[in-house]
C-alpha cells in the first residue's frame, strides 16, 4: 500500500510510524542514505534498505545500562544526526532504558519482564556498562537483581545483542577496579555480542548496525573483536586531517606552540591514532562539526580493547611508530637514499663476480695429467680454447 505521504508502508511498520508523525518520503529517504553511507555501502545499496525498512516492523529494543559512568546514553541523547527522537519516536520501540523512559520502580522492571517473556528472539537488546562479577555482582543490583543475573537472562532470549561502550565490551575502566567488572561476552555463555568500542560510542554507528540488522537479516561484517568493519576497519591515522603533517615532519612539541596553532601532527603529545582502528574522523561528532583531534586533542584509543590499561599515560608518545621527525632534513634523508642505492650496487656487483666464479667452474674439467682446464663450448675452435687457457688450475 501507499500512505498518504507518498511511499510503500502497511500497517505497524516503520513507515507507518513516519507517517503518523508527519515525517516526509524525503527525510526518510535522507535518513537511508545517511545510513547508506555510514554503513561504507555503495550508493545503489540505497533503495535496498529503504524497501526494506519500509516493510519492516519498528523493532523492540531494551536498553540495559549496568556500572558505568553514563556516557553512552548521554552520547545516544545528544547526538542530533540522528537525533534521540527519531531513533526513539520515529525508528525504533526502546521498551526499556532507565534513563529515558517513562515507568519507574515495579511498572518499569515488569515493561522488561514482558518483553523477555513474550517477544524472545524478536527483540534487540543493547548493553551498557560492566557487569561486576566480584562477589556474585552484588557491587550492581536493580529491582534486587544483579547486574549478572538480568544481562544473562535478557540477552540469552534476544535476537542480536549490542554492547556499547568499552565497559559493556571489555568491562572498561571499571574492570580495573574492586568490583572486577567485565565485558557481556565475558559473563554470558553462548552470546556473541556486537561491540560497539569507545568511551563513549558514536550514535551514528548504532544506528547503522540497527538498519543493517533490519534490512539484510544479519548484523554487518565483524573483525575479530566482534566490532563492525564498517566502523572499526580502518586507522584513525589513515583518515586523520592531520595525516599530511606527520608524513612532513610537522609534530605539535607543547600544548599551546606554533605548530598545536597551525594544527600539526599531535603524534609527539601521545596520540594514539596510529594505533587505533574507528570511523571518529568520518562520523564525527556534534552533528558531525569536529572530533577530538580537529580540536586539538590527540586520540587516546578509546575504540581499542583494554584501552584503559594499554593506552596510559595518554599523553606519552608510542614508542614503535616510524616517523620522519623534525630533526631530519630532506638532505640527510636524500643521502641515506644514496647511501643505500651504493650499499645495493656493491651487493650486485659482489653476485655477479661470485655468479661469473661459480661459471666458470662449473665450465672446468679435469686432464689426463691432472690439470684443471674449462671445458670448450660447442662451436668454439679447439686449439684456441685449449691454448688461451691452458694455465687455468695450473701452478703458476
Amino acid at each position: 500500500m501507499v500512505d498518504g505521504i507518498g511511499f510503500p508502508g502497511g500497517a505497524g511498520t516503520l513507515v507507518e510510524a513516519l507517517a503518523t508523525r508527519g515525517v516526509s518520503r524525503r527525510r526518510f529517504l535522507q535518513f537511508c542514505s545517511a545510513m547508506t553511507a555510514a554503513l561504507a555501502l555503495p550508493k545503489s545499496y540505497t533503495p535496498r534498505i529503504v524497501a526494506a525498512l519500509s516493510q519492516q516492523t519498528k523493532p523492540t529494543i531494551v536498553w540495559l545500562e549496568f556500572q558505568d559512568c553514563a556516557g553512552n546514553t548521554e552520547s545516544l541523547l545528544r547526538s542530533p544526526h540522528p537525533d534521540v527522537a527519531q531513533l526513539v519516536i520515529e525508528i525504533l520501540s526502546l521498551n526499556y532504558h532507565e534513563t529515558i523512559m517513562a515507568a519507574a520502580g515495579r511498572q518499569a522492571e515488569q515493561n522488561l519482564d514482558d518483553v523477555v517473556a513474550n517477544l524472545p528472539g524478536t527483540y534487540v537488546a543493547i548493553v551498557e556498562g560492566g557487569i561486576p562479577v566480584a562477589e556474585n555482582g552484588v557491587y550492581c543490583t536493580i529491582a534486587g537483581r544483579t547486574a549478572l543475573d538480568i544481562v544473562n537472562r535478557v540477552t540469552k532470549s534476544a535476537a542480536v545483542t549490542i554492547a556499547v561502550g568499552d565497559c559493556a565490551w571489555d568491562g572498561g575502566f571499571v574492570s580495573l577496579g574492586p568490583t572486577q567488572g567485565k565485558g557481556v561476552a565475558q559473563v554470558v555463555a553462548g552470546v556473541n555480542p556486537i561491540n560497539m568500542g569507545g568511551c563513549p560510542h558514536n550514535s551514528v554507528n548504532l544506528a547503522a548496525v540497527i538498519v543493517h540488522y533490519l534490512a539484510f537479516g544479519a548484523p554487518p561484517a565483524l573483525d575479530q573483536y566482534g566490532r563492525p568493519l564498517f566502523a572499526y576497519g580502518h586507522l584513525i591515522h589513515d583518515q586523520c586531517e592531520r595525516r599530511a603533517h606527520f608524513d612532513a615532519g610537522r609534530y605539535v612539541e607543547q600544548w599551546g606552540d606554533e605548530g598545536a596553532r597551525n594544527g600539526w601532527c599531535l603524534y609527539k603529545m601521545g596520540c594514539k591514532g596510529p594505533q587505533t582502528d574507528y570511523n571518529c574522523p568520518i562520523v564525527r561528532w556534534n552533528d558531525g562539526t569536529n572530533w577530538p583531534v580537529g580540536a586539538g586533542h590527540g586520540c587516546i584509543g578509546c575504540a581499542g580493547p583494554s584501552f584503559w590499561a594499554r593506552m596510559s599515560p595518554f599523553y606519552s608518545r608510542l614508542p614503535d611508530v616510524q616517523m620522519i621527525g623534525v630533526d631530519t632534513t630532506a638532505q640527510t634523508i636524500g643521502l641515506v637514499a644514496i647511501g643505500g642505492v651504493a650499499a645495493l650496487a656493491v651487493v650486485h656487483r659482489a653476485g655477479v663476480i661470485a655468479r661469473m666464479q661459480r661459471d666458470k667452474r662449473r665450465r672446468a674439467a679435469v686432464a689426463p695429467d691432472g690439470r684443471i682446464v674449462p671445458e670448450v663450448p660447442a662451436g668454439t675452435d679447439a686449439g684456441a680454447g685449449t691454448a688461451g687457457d691452458a694455465g687455468v688450475g695450473g701452478p703458476n
